[in-house]
């Protein structure tokens, strides 16, 4: 994954891309507005219909060919194709995981009942509680990269720093951390809020009573929750009638890999050494939604529907559509200027380069920007 063989004029490619961004922005939200076409703000149920059409057409041709063919090759073609299938199947539901955090965005189409309906289809049947997520994801939105009221990705300090960090600062560690991230990121933070904000109490995606959640979310929290059992006993139903292998090969393994698709691309967008973070003394709103950075995932992005390389734009408008994102990011570029990256870094370099790099963060010495926060290796 990621892009090779980039022409070397490129300002976003080689060393220049880990300098840190500024951190006073000189321009305003509505300036950005003003530079984006408007048809870029316009929501079409029916052509994001479609993408979610293709993409289920997508996903049962490959579900089609493993179910009707796989099992009937010789145990070492069987072997090699499994993984082809998973990785295949895992990126095109990864791209209907995308759609359905779109609806959450309300960026589906211009009827909110029609977006929450769609999202909260697609995201149960991924094993996502959409409502849940929704809500938090909100949050996270508004309070990007603040060290006192970001929902997730919140680094740690180098005081707070764990001995088993330490330990793990070697090249087995390493792996061990990002397969352990990556694997099981997703599940854990959304039972017990693990990277996410501190609560005065548990927390987590699934009761209603979470502090996560305000009193007027509760009940679509329960909702959730009731879409997951439901998929739940459709799984159950489908073990007793196929098999837990084959549920587990066609369907399970899958999801996990949207998980894991999912962990990797949001992980890769808030974890940089340009980046800052911000603690309550300095953060404000437009400084934390530029301190995100996009990411080239190669032919997948157009399977994920852009969602890596237009997070920057995503971060400050969120409910553009997917099908007009490259067109308001490619529009917004020149006001950004400097406060614009894109890191065309392979994928699976720069996910150990940022699981080497970016271990704990603290404000530079004798700087004014006293509240404003860095990573640091250990």
């Amino acid at each position: 994954m990621g892009a090779g063989g980039r022409m070397s004029n490129d300002p976003f490619d080689g060393k220049k891309i880990l300098e840190r961004v500024p951190v006073d922005p000189p321009f305003s939200l509505s300036d950005l507005k003003k530079a984006i076409p408007a048809h870029c703000f316009k929501r079409s149920v029916i052509r994001s219909s479609y993408y979610v059409v293709h993409d289920l057409i997508v996903a049962f041709v490959f579900y089609f060919l493993a179910n009707t063919y796989i099992p009937f090759l010789p145990a070492p073609l069987a072997y090699l194709a499994w993984p082809v299938y998973w990785f295949c199947q895992a990126s095109i539901l990864t791209g209907l995981w995308v759609i359905g955090h779109e609806c959450g965005h309300h960026a589906f189409s211009e009827y909110q009942w029609i977006d929450d309906t769609v999202g909260f289809i697609l995201h149960s049947a991924l094993m996502t509680p959409y409502f849940s997520w929704k809500y938090s994801h909100r949050n996270h939105h508004a309070n990007t990269n603040s060290l006192d009221n970001d929902e997730v990705y919140i680094p740690k300090r180098k005081s707070k720093v764990r001995w088993y960090s330490k330990l793990l600062n070697n090249p087995p560690g390493r792996v061990f951390t990002l397969v352990f991230r990556f694997t099981l990121g997703f599940p854990l933070y959304l039972l017990t809020n693990i990277s996410g904000k501190k609560y005065g109490r548990f927390a987590n995606h699934f009761d209603p009573m979470s502090p996560i959640f305000t009193e007027r979310e509760r009940i679509q929290v329960l909702l959730s929750d009731l879409g997951l059992l439901a998929v739940f006993y459709a799984i159950k139903i489908a073990v007793t009638t196929k098999g837990a292998a084959w549920v587990a090969c066609i369907y399970g393994v899958p999801v996990v890999g949207v998980h894991v698709f999912f962990v990797i691309i949001t992980y890769l967008h808030h974890t940089h050494l340009s980046l800052p973070h911000y603690d309550s003394s300095e953060w404000n709103w437009i400084r934390g939604a530029l301190s995100t950075i996009d990411r080239d995932f190669g032919f997948l992005n157009r399977v994920f529907h852009d969602v890596t390389h237009t997070h920057v734009l995503h971060h400050l408008i969120s409910y553009i559509p997917h099908y007009h994102a490259k067109e308001a990011r490619d529009a917004i570029i020149p006001v950004l200027g400097e406060y614009y990256k894109i890191d065309r870094t392979p994928i699976f370099k720069a996910m150990w380069r940022e699981a080497k790099e970016c271990i704990y963060i603290e404000p530079d010495e004798d700087n004014k920007h006293t509240g404003v926060f860095w990573y640091h290796k250990m």
